[in-house]
C-alpha cells in the first residue's frame, strides 16, 4: 500500500509540472523576466516549505547536513535551471513538447545513473527492454513535435 501512494504522489507531482510552467510563465511576462520569474517561483516554494517545516516541527542535524558531500548543495542550482529552461521554452516549443523532452531527459538519465549506480542509485543493469523505452519514448517526442 505504501508503495502505491508513492506512485500516485509521484503521477500527481509530474501532472502539475506543466501547470507550474504555465504559471511561471505568467509570472515571467508580467514582471518581465523569466529569471525573476524563477527567482520568485523559488522565493514562494521556501516559503511554503518554511511554514510546513515548523507546523509539522521538522528538525535537522547541522552536524549531518555539514557532512553532506559538497555536489549535494548543487541540487538547488540544477533546480534553478530546471525551472528557468521550463520558463523559456514552454511559450516557444509548447507545453507537450517542453515536457515530452523533459521526460525523455529524466528517464535518460535515470537509466544511466541506476545502470552505473551514480549517486548511490538503486542498481538496474541497462537491457534492451530498457533501451527500447527510451527509443519509444524518443520516438512518441518527435511524433508530438511533427504531428
Amino acid at each position: 500500500m505504501d508503495k502505491i501512494i508513492w506512485v500516485v504522489l509521484a503521477f500527481v507531482a509530474g501532472a502539475f509540472l506543466p501547470l507550474q510552467a504555465a504559471m511561471n510563465g505568467k509570472l515571467a511576462k508580467a514582471g518581465g523576466s523569466p529569471y525573476f520569474a524563477s527567482m520568485i517561483s523559488f522565493a514562494v516554494g521556501v516559503l511554503a516549505l518554511v511554514i510546513y517545516i515548523l507546523m509539522t516541527s521538522q528538525t535537522v542535524s547541522l552536524k549531518e547536513l555539514r557532512a553532506a558531500p559538497s555536489y549535494a548543495w548543487a541540487g538547488g542550482i540544477l533546480g534553478a535551471f530546471y525551472v528557468t529552461v521550463i520558463v523559456l521554452a514552454f511559450p516557444k516549443i509548447g507545453p507537450a513538447l517542453t515536457f515530452g523532452l523533459v521526460v525523455a531527459g529524466q528517464l535518460l538519465l535515470s537509466m544511466l545513473m541506476e545502470h552505473f549506480q551514480i549517486m548511490g542509485a538503486q542498481s538496474q543493469p541497462m537491457s534492451i527492454g530498457r533501451i527500447a523505452g527510451i527509443l519509444l519514448v524518443l520516438a512518441g517526442v518527435a511524433m508530438m513535435k511533427n504531428f
